[in-house]
C-alpha cells in the first residue's frame, strides 16, 4: 500500500521507482557492510580478550566465505521464488543472531557457529546477488552505472563504520562494536517491507529505460536449487563464464580475503594500531565509493574485458607495493588510494557481462555462480593468509602470491580479447 501510494507521487514528479529500489539497496549494502567487516575489527580484540591464535579467527572468516561461496548460486533462485524481500529479512535475522554470538563467544568453536555459519549463510544468500538482481530486473538503461552505485556503498559503508567501529573497540568494551550493523539492519529490515517489491510489473511500471512491461512468469518456478542448476548447465559452455569464474575466485582472493581480513592485523605487524590502520580503510573505502561507481559510468560505455584487463593490472601492482612500502602516512595513504580506486570496480563489469550473456532472468542466477567462485577466493585467503603469518611470521609471501594472481586475471582478460570474434558479445 505505501509503496502504490509512493509510486503515485513519484509518478506527479517524473521520478522512476526503480531509483527508490536501488536507493534501498545501497542502504542495505551500507548497513551489512559493518557487519562483513566486524570480523577484521573484531580480530585483534576478541584474540587479546581470550588468549586465542590469529588463526583460529581467521579459520571462521575462511568458514563464512566458504559458506558464502557455497550458497551464493542459490541467493539469486531464492529471490525468483520466494521473493526479494522475504530474502532480505531472513539474511536480517542471521546477521543479528551471528552478531550476537560472535561477542557472547567464549569457545573457538562459537566463531564457527556465529561467524562462519550465521553470517557465511547471510552473506551467501545475499551477497551481490541483491544488487544484480534488482539491477538486472528494475534498469535497462544505466544498468553498469546502477550496479556501480549500489555495489559502491560497501566502500561507503567502510569509510563510515570502520574507524566508527575501531573507535568503540578502544573507547568502550570492544562487544559494542556490533551496534552500527545491528541498527542499520533493522531499519533497513523496516524499510524494504514497507516500499520493497520484487518486479516493477507489481506497480505496474516498465523497467527503467524500457517502454514495455515485462510480466515474469507466473508459474511455480520450483525449487531453488534446481533453478540455479538449470542455469548454471546453459551456462558452463560459454566460454566468458569460465573467464568470469577464474577471474572472480582471484578477485575474492585479493580483495576482501587477503586486505579484507588482513590489512589492520599487516599494519599492526609494523606497528601502525588498529585506529590508524581503520582510517586507512576509511580512505580506502572513500576511493572505493568514487572508483566503483567510476567503473559502472565506464561499464556502460567502453569494453567490458579491457576494463577488467586494466583493473586487475593495477590491483596486483598495488599489492606487490605495500609489502615494501614504509608503512608511514605517506605510503599508506598512497596505497589505499590506489587500491581503493580499484577494490570493487570489476563488480560492475562482471555483472554487466552476466546480464548481457545470460538474460534478465537468468543473468543475476548464473552471476551467483560466477561471485560463488570470488567467495570461495576469499575463504582460502581469508584462512590461508593467517595461517601463513602464524607459520611465517609475516604476511609478505600471502600479499606478493595475491598481487601475482592479480597479473593472471589480466592475462586470461588479454587472451580472451584476442580470441575476440569466438568470444563476442
Amino acid at each position: 500500500m505505501l509503496a502504490q501510494s509512493l509510486k503515485v507521487y513519484l509518478d506527479k514528479i517524473g521520478f522512476h521507482y526503480s531509483w527508490i529500489m536501488a536507493a534501498m539497496v545501497f542502504l542495505f549494502t551500507l548497513a551489512t557492510s559493518s557487519i562483513g567487516n566486524a570480523p577484521q575489527i573484531l580480530i585483534l580484540p576478541i584474540t587479546e580478550a581470550r588468549g586465542w591464535n590469529i588463526s583460529d579467527v581467521s579459520l571462521a572468516t575462511g568458514l563464512m566465505y566458504f559458506m558464502t561461496a557455497l550458497l551464493c548460486p542459490i541467493g539469486a533462485p531464492l529471490m525468483l521464488r520466494i521473493g526479494v524481500i522475504n530474502v532480505v529479512l531472513i539474511v536480517i535475522l542471521l546477521e543479528i543472531v551471528g552478531l550476537l554470538c560472535t561477542v557472547l563467544a567464549y569457545e573457538k568453536w562459537h566463531l564457527l557457529f556465529s561467524i562462519g555459519l550465521c553470517l557465511g549463510i547471510a552473506s551467501g544468500i545475499i551477497g551481490l546477488g541483491l544488487a544484480a538482481t534488482v539491477a538486472t530486473r528494475w534498469f535497462t538503461a544505466r544498468r553498469g552505472l546502477v550496479v556501480g552505485i549500489m555495489t559502491s556503498a560497501f566502500a561507503a559503508g567502510q569509510l563510515i563504520f570502520m574507524p566508527l567501529m575501531a573507535w568503540i573497540t578502544t573507547a568502550y568494551n570492544w562487544q559494542f562494536a556490533i551496534a552500527p550493523g545491528l541498527i542499520g539492519g533493522i531499519i533497513c529490515g523496516i524499510l524494504f517491507l514497507l516500499f520493497g517489491k520484487d518486479w516493477p510489473s507489481q506497480l505496474n511500471l516498465a523497467a527503467y529505460g524500457d517502454d514495455e512491461i515485462y510480466y515474469p512468469p507466473t508459474e511455480n518456478p520450483g525449487n531453488a536449487i534446481i533453478i540455479s542448476v538449470r542455469a548454471l548447465a546453459g551456462a558452463i559452455n560459454n566460454p566468458a563464464f569460465w573467464i568470469l569464474t577464474i577471474t572472480f575466485f582471484i578477485c575474492g582472493l585479493t580483495s576482501t580475503g587477503v586486505v579484507g581480513q588482513h590489512f589492520i592485523p599487516f599494519c599492526a605487524d609494523n606497528n601502525v594500531g588498529i585506529i590508524v590502520a581503520s582510517s586507512y580503510l576509511a580512505l580506502m573505502g572513500f576511493f572505493n565509493f568514487i572508483g566503483t561507481m567510476g567503473s559502472g559510468w565506464l561499464s556502460d560505455r567502453y569494453d567490458n574485458y579491457k576494463l577488467l584487463a586494466i583493473y586487475y593490472g593495477l590491483r596486483g601492482l598495488s599489492l606487490f607495493y605495500l609489502p615494501y612500502s614504509n608503512f608511514d602516512i605517506y605510503s599508506l595513504t598512497l596505497w589505499a588510494i590506489f587500491f581503493g580506486l580499484d577494490f570493487i570496480a570489476t563488480v560492475p563489469p562482471t555483472v554487466k557481462l552476466s546480464g548481457k550473456f545470460f538474460g534478465k532472468v537468468n543473468g543475476p542466477i548464473v552471476f551467483g555462480w560466477i561471485f560463488g567462485a570470488h567467495q570461495l577466493g576469499s575463504a582460502v585467503a581469508a584462512y590461508g593468509t593467517g595461517l601463513s603469518r602464524d607459520l611465517l611470521s609475516t604476511y609478505v609471501p600471502a600479499f606478493l602470491l595475491a598481487g601475482l594472481a592479480c597479473f593472471v586475471a589480466t592475462s586470461l582478460f588479454f587472451y580472451l580479447i584476442s580470441f575476440r570474434p569466438k568470444f563476442s558479445y
